[in-house]
């Protein structure tokens, strides 16, 4: 198929505004921190509830409830888990061992579990692409076994040498908080697909052209995050 340069252009634009925008609000500050999950929290409900009046027109409401596990616990789980880290690295940051980067001591955890989605994401979808022959699931056709297993893989790799090189947690920790987000991220991804069937779209929301809505780019993160959270709390 050719390519259509015009919305490669647009994917490409719109993908690297998301990504600016996301380590900014990562990065900056405890604020900028609060602020943006303060907005994918509040995109991703608004998106769900559109999701579920297409399913249930006349019993949506009933469905509400179940959006305060899907979306809110997850989002108030990060900001725990920054809390935590923040706790806990204080020392690290004051003693300066990230050279000029000391404040992203405070975000440690959630950046690690978004890179590990954004890593095996990109991963899954490359190794699918080049050798990709067997089909996952009927949700998502277009995912493999090949590409999920080679996308987790290099997530497992990638993040145990990067958490080496951060000198924060053991290796064997970050190895299974990536394979955490892998498997769980993998999942989220499913379960958004499959809401989107039932309501007969093709995306969540428009408000990145060329890539969906909020759900569709956060709900590998929704349901991955509740998994991190109860693995920091009991072994870290």
């Amino acid at each position: 198929m050719a390519l259509n340069k015009a919305v490669f252009k647009t994917r490409a634009l719109t993908a690297i505004i998301f990504v600016v925008v996301m380590m900014a609000g990562l990065l900056l500050s405890k604020w900028s921190f609060l602020a943006l999950f303060v907005v994918i929290h509040f995109g991703c409900w608004w998106e769900y509830v559109k999701l579920v009046k297409l399913i249930k027109p006349g019993q949506y409401v009933s469905r509400l409830p179940l959006g305060l596990l899907y979306i809110t616990m997850p989002c108030l789980m990060l900001l725990d888990l920054a809390g935590i880290v923040a706790a806990e690295n204080s020392a690290a940051t004051n003693t300066g061992c990230l050279g000029s980067f000391p404040f992203i001591a405070f975000y440690v955890i959630p950046c690690g579990i978004i890179f590990s989605i954004w890593i095996n994401d990109t991963m899954a979808y490359i190794v699918g692409s080049l050798i990709g022959k067997t089909p996952f699931s009927k949700i998502s056709p277009k995912k493999t076994w090949e590409g999920t297993g080679g996308g987790a893989l290099l997530c497992v790799v990638a993040i145990a040498a990067i958490g080496y090189f951060s000198k924060f947690y053991t290796i064997k920790d970050w190895a299974i908080i990536a394979a955490i987000c892998a498997v769980f991220g993998t999942a989220g991804d499913l379960l958004e697909s499959k809401l989107k069937r039932l309501a007969g779209v093709k995306d969540s929301g428009s408000f990145m052209p060329g890539h969906g809505g909020f759900l569709d780019r956060f709900d590998s993160l929704l349901v991955a995050v509740p998994f991190v959270w109860l693995y920091v709390k009991l072994f870290l």
